[in-house]
């Protein structure tokens, strides 16, 4: 017999809860792109969903036993969660994890494995308060799911709003303190005569906001941009930001000064200037650099490679991509370019240059012919009222990032196939598409982009695209220069004389003869010469034989870092004594290493404790075990699939990949509520069969209708300010979220009717499915697109309507 009784479901404290809860998932991502980089993000999802579905399988163990004690079971398990908060990450960054030596260090496999269970602690004890209440109340279960998802979505927005003012480690403390207070609320609810108890609770949520700096310093890995500047003798932090695309650090340097001209001509006479240096999350060092007392300091700008197209053409309109701390700008001054419009994704760092540090910049974000904007490019390019002699895409990851692929994961629309389109069209007649990439051996996202490059031309439909490409190199960096008409001999003959003035080496023009290549920078062999040639004698030869992945990326697949083929990885583990590991894609190997650790993971703590239990109970049921099991695993995978996928396909049409995963998590966890909440009117009238049949028709219908025309509205609209494409985009996600809310809480309804002592069991069922497929999602994404995706989440709910929990076999 339970001891505790009650008519009050506790919504608020789940709200409150699921909030706290969600609003941590997504801090981790904030905190561990500092630490490490942004390829975790995905794993800490992953550990969220692991706590979920660990939580499954100890309910299911123990449920006996808490369901006697709910009441206290459920507040000590909110309350460990605020513990746990900061607790378990605290934990985590004692751990001496190196994802950039798990290959040398095999310890660092388990190194990241005790980080996926300590992280996963505040989520267990989360999902535990949440499970036992759906349990213990399995006549509301439609009013606790409900009060679940948007408590979580309300977070997720709360977060994503706070990220803009306040440190990432700050708002952890708060987070911390709203699960104490999550507790209180919950005493309030269920036990209002425990007034000290409340009090308890809210102690430690004040004491929780102000922990002492010293103890949430973060430590950023030791490989890092920032870390590797901060062991310079003189490197001094002078401000740091918060910011929506991750702290912002100044860093200045009296002793050791900043030089930083990325492939600067070793023919230059003139020395750089004094200069800040901007890091963004630790890395991608943008340099601000100390405006010029006369201009013709600023002439070794012009010995870069990123300087060739103003010697070929005068360049009256340009547009920068990627401002930055503005070196793209200066080198336009430097050329008496009449009208600049430089574009910054970072409100931050706008206002850095423009406001914080417009003295030292020279104010040159308030120049007469300098426009700033504050957009993502390709929404400003679908909105731009003028076309251009020169657009420049800056060259913004920096080298160490770039050699180790740690971008190769992360979604970039920049360098698709149909950016590259959309650019071209912008340009005047005559006019040039600049873009600079790092030099690098062998060559991998040159030749990509030039094969990207060379797709858009034929897209566009231009005659001879060999004729309209330019390739110059030289020690560090590479620059490829474009035209929608062909260079002419005029331009050509102009390029040679600034690459000879600048011990440059053309590795590229139609016409070009051998003897013309790797004159002054000399390789082994002429790799991007001989590369560009064979793409261009036989492109799908050249791309299933080259040993890099250099396929040119579309939107429904926008990994242009992206560059491994698995089949090579026997070859550069075999040749790590000479060095191959630099070749590693490290980005995509610490993804595949997160899903086998998930799997692992997920076996150990989910699965085989879950099937042990259901042999254990003896329990009679009429549901059958076989349709209980796909049923709670279908959903797990189709829910998380959907919502990456909208997650990254929404990052085009939003612009700011910050915003745009707090629209599409927030939207999909508050109508998924609000769609459960309705679900239990509809099954009464229709029956649990009927109404989980109307919803995954509803389900796949609508997610067919945006896989075919999703793209089709963002290029429609892409030009149109943000309120307007949040709230598109809310409109778009809405019912089919709705729908989304059903299926879930229908399963365990059914399960509640008939075999409640099995709701913790597929409470843990759906948490393993959860686990795997939020990694999976992103493999798939990344290897097949993001269509491939939505395919297969759609199959997994038309899995979980065909095997419905009915009458069978007893479990």
């Amino acid at each position: 017999m339970e001891s505790f009784k009650t008519n009050r479901i506790p919504v608020f404290s789940i709200a409150l809860l699921s909030a706290a809860a969600l609003s941590y998932e997504i801090l981790l991502m904030k905190l561990f792109s500092f630490i490490y980089w942004h390829h975790f993000a995905y794993m800490i999802i992953s550990i969220a969903l692991l706590g979920y579905g660990a939580s499954g399988t100890f309910l299911a163990l123990f449920y006996k036993t808490l369901s006697r004690n709910f009441l206290y079971a459920y507040i000590a398990n909110i309350f460990l969660f605020g513990l746990f908060c900061i607790g378990s990450f605290l934990a985590a960054q004692q751990i001496p994890f190196n994802p950039l030596e798990i290959f040398f260090d095999y310890r660092q496999l388990l190194f990241l494995f005790f980080i996926y269970i300590i992280v996963t602690l505040p989520f267990f004890f989360a999902a535990n308060a949440i499970g036992l209440a759906l349990s213990y109340f399995k006549e509301d279960i439609s009013k606790i799911y409900r009060s679940d998802l948007i408590g979580a979505g309300i977070g997720s927005l709360g977060v994503i709003g706070l990220i803009y003012y306040l440190f990432p480690s700050y708002i952890l403390q708060m987070v911390c303190a709203l699960g104490f207070i999550a507790a209180a609320a919950a005493v309030y609810e269920l036990k209002p005569d425990l007034k000290k108890l409340k009090l308890f609770f809210l102690m430690p949520a004040l004491l929780a906001l102000f922990l002492p700096d010293a103890l949430m310093k973060l430590n950023p890995n030791q490989y890092k941009d920032l870390s590797q500047t901060m062991k310079i003798k003189g490197s001094q932090i002078i401000e740091q930001f918060p910011s929506p695309f991750g702290t912002v650090t100044i860093v200045k340097n009296d002793e050791v000064p900043f030089r930083y001209a990325p492939g600067l001509s070793l023919s230059s006479l003139q020395e750089p200037l004094p200069q800040l240096g901007i890091f963004t999350n630790g890395n991608g060092m943008s340099p601000l650099t100390k405006y010029p007392e006369v201009k013709e300091q600023l002439s070794y700008l012009d010995y870069q490679t990123s300087a060739l197209p103003y010697h070929m053409k005068k360049a009256q309109n340009v547009l920068i991509i990627g401002a930055g701390g503005g070196s793209d700008i200066l080198q336009s001054l430097y050329h008496n370019t009449k009208n600049i419009d430089a574009v910054e994704l970072n409100p931050v760092i706008v206002d850095i240059v423009k406001n914080r540090y417009k003295d030292y910049a020279g104010g040159i974000y308030s120049l007469n012919n300098v426009n700033i904007h504050t957009a993502e490019a390709r929404e400003f390019i679908a909105s731009a009222q003028q076309k251009y002699d020169l657009i420049q895409l800056s060259l913004v990851e920096s080298f160490g990032a770039s050699a180790a692929s740690l971008h190769s994961t992360n979604e970039n629309y920049l360098y698709t196939v149909e950016s590259i389109q959309k650019a071209l069209l912008q340009l005047n007649p005559n006019g040039y598409l600049s873009l600079t990439r790092w030099m690098k051996l062998p060559p991998a996202d040159t030749i990509k982009l030039f094969a990207t490059i060379l797709q858009a031309l034929e897209e566009n439909k231009t005659e001879d695209p060999r004729k309209n490409i330019m390739v110059i190199r030289n020690w560090q960096t590479c620059t490829i220069a474009v035209k929608n008409t062909p260079f002419t001999n005029e331009e050509i003959n102009k390029a040679k004389k600034f690459n000879n003035k600048r011990f440059f080496d053309l590795s590229y023009y139609h016409g070009i003869k051998p003897s013309e290549v790797n004159r002054y920078n000399i390789l082994e062999k002429p790799f991007i010469f001989n590369a560009v040639k064979s793409l261009l004698r036989d492109r799908k030869t050249f791309y299933e034989n080259y040993k890099f992945n250099i396929e040119p990326p579309y939107d429904n697949k926008p990994y242009f870092y992206h560059n491994f083929k698995l089949e090579t990885l026997y070859e550069i583990l075999s040749l790590k004594d000479q060095g191959s590991f630099y070749l590693m894609e490290w980005g995509y190997i610490i993804l595949l290493g997160s899903f086998l650790q998930a799997v692992i993971a997920s076996m150990i703590l989910i699965i085989i404790p879950l099937f042990k239990y259901k042999k254990s109970n003896n329990t009679k049921t009429d549901l059958s075990k076989k349709d209980i099991i796909i049923y709670f695993l279908s959903l797990g995978a189709g829910f998380l699939f959907i919502e990456i996928y909208f997650i990254q396909k929404f990052i085009l049409f939003i612009g700011d990949p910050v915003i745009s995963a707090a629209v599409v998590i927030s939207s999909f966890l508050i109508f998924a509520g609000l769609g459960s909440g309705y679900s239990k009117y509809l099954c009464s009238l229709k029956g649990f069969k009927r109404t989980v049949r109307y919803s995954v028709f509803a389900i796949f219908i609508l997610g067919t209708l945006y896989a075919f025309t999703l793209d089709h509205i963002f290029y429609a609209l892409l030009s149109q300010n943000g309120i307007v494409k949040i709230t598109i985009s809310i409109i778009i996600i809405a019912p089919l979220a709705f729908f989304m809310g059903f299926p879930f809480p229908l399963g365990l309804s059914q399960l509640g009717e008939n075999s409640p002592h099995l709701i913790p069991w597929a409470w843990g069922i759906n948490g393993s499915a959860s686990v795997i497929s939020v990694i999976a999602a992103s493999l798939i994404s990344i290897n097949f697109g993001f269509t491939a995706l939505i395919s297969a989440a759609l199959f997994f709910y038309m899995a979980a309507y065909l095997f419905f929990p009915k009458s069978g076999n007893n479990i």
